[in-house]
């Protein structure tokens, strides 16, 4: 592990989410990196549940304490998904990230994101299905794993290693260097020239995505040729493929 990060290993916990998040109120410092053998009540965003096979998963939270003034802490979703998905490119050609916290292989999710702020300090919760080749019934048809995309075990020691190394990068890259953020994952959005639709604080919307803007929104347009910037929005789905 590099300098800051630090291992805090358990055998089981509830959420390593709130694990996390109790170690930032106790003054623990930045890159914590709180992994899980087996979560019980690890969660997603809005409070959705997260599968991951204790043996063949890796449930993370890293407590990360950033320089960058706190309205650019939610690009923390983005940086982390790039590093996500560069640490899957060591074991296959492309990862797609998809906007705002999901990592998808081939048109089916491989990892999750959920960030969290405190008062000082933001956990980031990462799920990534590794090993895994049995789902649940419900989501078998939009989840995956590495080893079943590239037909091999996957070594997560090795895997959780690559994805600190990346995470280091892009973390770091939140202010001054977000460009090179914004131009990884618009190489890899899985969304851009697609139809989609979205919940967000306006309402329902949905039309032709244009990919990921310099701040980190999603750019929309609509049918009759405006362009929307989509700073936050909930159940964001893929409708037609443009492409």
């Amino acid at each position: 592990m590099p300098d800051p990060f630090r291992l805090w290993l358990r055998d089981r916990c509830g959420s390593t989410n709130d694990e996390a998040c109790r170690l930032g109120e106790g003054g623990a410092g930045s890159g914590a990196v709180v992994v899980a053998g087996v979560q019980t009540a690890g969660r997603g965003r809005r409070g959705a549940s997260w599968f991951a096979d204790p043996a063949d998963s890796l449930a993370m939270s890293i407590l990360w304490r950033p320089h960058a003034a706190k309205p650019l802490w939610p690009r923390l979703a983005l940086a982390t998904g790039l590093a996500v998905a560069e640490a899957c490119e060591r074991h296959i050609p492309l990862a797609g990230v998809k906007w705002p916290n999901d990592v998808w292989i081939n048109g089916r999710k491989v990892a999750g994101i959920l960030v969290e702020a405190g008062a000082d300090f933001v956990v980031v919760g990462i799920g990534i299905n590794v090993n895994t080749r049995d789902f649940p019934a419900e989501i078998a048809g939009r989840a995956t794993s590495l080893a079943v995309e590239c037909g091999t075990t996957i070594e997560r020691a090795a895997l959780l290693a690559e994805f600190i190394s990346r995470f280091a990068c892009h973390a770091a890259q939140i202010e001054s260097g977000f460009s090179a953020i914004v131009q990884g994952v618009n190489h890899r959005c899985v969304l851009h020239a697609n139809t989609v639709e979205m919940t967000s604080p306006s309402g329902r919307l949905g039309g032709r995505c244009e990919g990921v803007g310099p701040g980190g929104e999603l750019l929309i347009r609509h049918h009759n040729g405006r362009l929307e910037r989509v700073i936050q929005a909930d159940d964001v789905r893929l409708c037609r493929t443009g492409r």
